[in-house]
């Protein structure tokens, strides 16, 4: 028997339009539903990873939004900068009674504001957790951009729970739209399991039902596909299960990666408005860890007195202390020199930070000892904080604290190891 080879001529394509013909212009996007490996056993991806494989896609921006948490964004800020694009800081909130949200302030007040809200829910639940409500984001919602994420598959049937118009995950939209403002949008993903087509238009439906625009995402959980095994792993050791019995607990395909700009706008092509709303987020979202500086805590002083002058007054107090003898001249001049440079500079509430930890150590016989270059501090042995008194050994303060060097000080201050949690606890409760 002889097969016969029947010759096609070359397929040429559909003809193009003179629209599709011309230059079309580059694809914009922002990923902005990142989680690195911050977000611990889900992220696959190191901050560093995200940041160099988004620049080299395209990307002008990524978004690093770990679950409850912003320990990621310090590594994916200095991350972007060497790989050239912009980090969108943000986290993402898993609430107790309601769908997640995605949370980008968009200032530096509104990072407060998030910094704050993540403490709370922290300090009310056991370690590992974050306990918040809809009050609580309410609370923090000014100057915040929020994203509503769809509910995730049941992980026991794998079955993605009802988008009806009037289903429960409809309601919570109500809740949300009445509770957060106009700054609202629905994120929308693809799950590669046949009905995307279908299931964007029914997220498409309730985001204009709900006066919230759709914007496209991806749930990224790794930089390359080829972290999908890794992935996998850790979702496992979070689960307590393995591989084999894993089942729907596992992502359904290894689509959780970046992906290109032009990519994300052809999986999007029916709701080109989604793609260019996740840029439309980004440029909004102006705040950079650039912006933070040293905050020290407001000390309580005593008789109206500033922290400048707390510290002064304590200084001079405990050194009478220190030196039952009398000060001698170059201690005086030592003591002035130090405290002149302290209030030019502005250090004086972390020296009484310090001198209050210390403080309640010693009241609670907690041995404490002050170490490293604070030694070379007349101030700081004064106060109790070092045991060693510079002005015998002609310490050089400037090597502790300097004009020149423009950055804060650092005292190093060991707790006995068996008692150091009751120190720790003293600095919650307090600070």
């Amino acid at each position: 028997m002889t097969a016969t080879i029947k010759q096609f001529p070359a397929c040429k394509g559909p003809r193009k339009t003179e629209r599709e013909g011309k230059a079309s212009t580059p694809a914009r996007y922002v990923e902005l539903q990142v989680s690195s490996n911050f977000s611990f056993l889900r992220g696959a991806s190191h901050p560093e990873e995200l940041a160099v494989t988004a620049a080299a896609l395209g990307h002008a921006a990524i978004a690093v939004a770990d679950r409850n948490s912003l320990a990621g964004v310090v590594r994916a800020h200095i991350a972007c900068k060497q790989a050239g694009i912009r980090l969108v800081v943000g986290a993402r909130l898993d609430l107790q009674d309601g769908p997640s949200l995605l949370c980008f302030p968009t200032d530096r007040a509104a990072y407060g504001r998030l910094s704050k809200l993540l403490t709370v829910g922290r300090r009310r639940a056991p370690k590992g957790e974050c306990h918040l409500t809809r009050a609580d984001v309410a609370e923090a919602r000014t100057g915040q951009i929020f994203v509503v994420l769809p509910p995730e598959p049941d992980t026991e049937t794998g079955r993605e729970p009802s988008l009806a118009i009037d289903g429960s995950f409809a309601r919570h939209l109500s809740a949300y739209r009445g509770i957060l403002g106009n700054r609202l949008y629905l994120a929308a993903h693809h799950l590669y399991r046949g009905d995307d087509g279908k299931r964007l238009a029914r997220l498409a439906a309730l985001a204009e039902r709900h006066g919230m625009p759709l914007v496209a995402t991806n749930d990224v959980h790794c930089h390359t596909p080829e972290r999908r095994p890794l992935q996998d792993v850790l979702t496992c050791i979070r689960e307590h299960c393995t591989i084999r019995t894993a089942g729907w607990r596992l992502h359904a395909n290894a689509e959780r990666h970046l992906k290109a700009p032009g990519e994300m706008a052809r999986l999007f092509r029916d709701h080109p408005e989604a793609v260019a709303r996740s840029v439309e987020i980004a440029e909004a979202c102006r705040f950079s860890l650039d912006e933070l500086r040293y905050e020290y805590p407001d000390e309580i002083t005593q008789g109206g007195r500033s922290p400048q002058e707390e510290l002064e007054h304590l200084t001079w107090e405990r050194a009478a202390e220190r030196y039952p003898d009398g000060l001698t001249p170059k201690v005086c001049d030592q003591l002035r020199h130090e405290l002149d440079l302290i209030g030019e500079l502005d250090y004086a509430p972390y020296f009484l930070t310090v001198y209050d930890i210390v403080r309640f150590a010693r009241s609670k016989d907690i041995l404490c000892q002050g170490r490293g270059s604070a030694a070379n501090s007349a101030v700081c042995y004064a106060l109790g904080i070092t045991a060693v008194d510079p002005t015998k050994a002609d310490l050089l303060f400037e090597r502790f604290v300097s004009a020149e060097r423009n950055e804060p000080p650092d005292i190093d201050v060991d707790f006995e190891h068996e008692r150091r949690e009751e120190v720790i606890q003293y600095i919650y409760q307090k600070y």
